[in-house]
C-alpha cells in the first residue's frame, strides 16, 4: 500500500516522518500568499499572511480558529485514515491547539488537506510558512452494516459513564 500525494506548488513540503521510530508524518504549513479562512464562532471569514511581517507570516489572533494549508492532495489506500494531531513541541511552545484532534481525512477526500488550528492564548500566534503544524498517524479502520434491534443488557455496567468503579 502506497500513499500518493500532488504537490499543488513547487515549494511546498510533503508529509514526512522525523525519524523511523516516528508514528506520526509532520505536516507542514503553506501558508505564503493564501488567503486563510477563520472562524471565531460567530462569523467566518478569510485573512491573508501578514504583510507587514512577511508574506511568509500568518498571524493567528487570539480565540480565532483558522483552516491551514497544507500545499498537497492525497490520495490513501481503502480502509485507511489520516488521523491529524497536535504536535507536541507546537502545543507546549506555541499554545496552538487542533480543536478536532484527532480530525479524520477520509481516503476519499479529494482536495487540498488542511489543519483546523485554534489560539486559545491571548495573544497572536505566529504561524510561519513551511513550519511544521501537526502531524498524520495512520489508522485502518473497518465499515460495517448497521442495522435496527434491540440491545439487551449483557452485564452489569449499567449506568453511564464510570459504571464500573462502584
Amino acid at each position: 500500500m502506497t500513499i500518493t500525494v500532488q504537490m499543488l506548488h513547487a515549494d511546498a513540503l510533503p508529509p514526512r516522518r522525523a525519524t523511523e521510530g516516528s508514528a506520526g508524518y509532520d505536516l507542514h504549513a503553506y501558508v505564503r500568499g493564501r488567503a486563510i479562512k477563520c472562524s471565531d464562532g460567530q462569523r467566518t471569514w478569510e485573512a491573508s499572511p501578514d504583510s507587514q511581517q512577511s508574506p511568509d507570516v500568518f498571524l493567528l489572533q487570539s480565540g480565532v480558529s483558522a483552516l491551514i494549508p497544507l500545499g498537497f492532495k492525497a490520495r490513501l489506500p481503502g480502509g485507511i485514515e489520516a488521523q491529524i494531531r497536535p504536535r507536541s513541541g507546537t502545543s507546549f511552545k506555541k499554545g496552538l491547539q487542533i480543536p478536532n484532534a484527532p480530525g479524520t481525512i477520509d481516503s476519499d477526500y479529494p482536495d487540498e488537506w488542511m489543519v483546523i488550528v485554534r489560539n486559545p492564548t491571548q495573544t497572536p500566534i505566529r504561524i510561519e510558512h513551511g513550519e511544521r503544524i501537526a502531524q498524520m498517524v495512520l489508522a485502518r479502520y473497518e465499515v460495517l452494516p448497521i442495522e435496527a434491534g434491540d440491545v439487551a443488557v449483557s452485564t452489569n455496567r449499567v449506568g453511564g459513564f464510570g459504571s464500573t468503579g462502584q
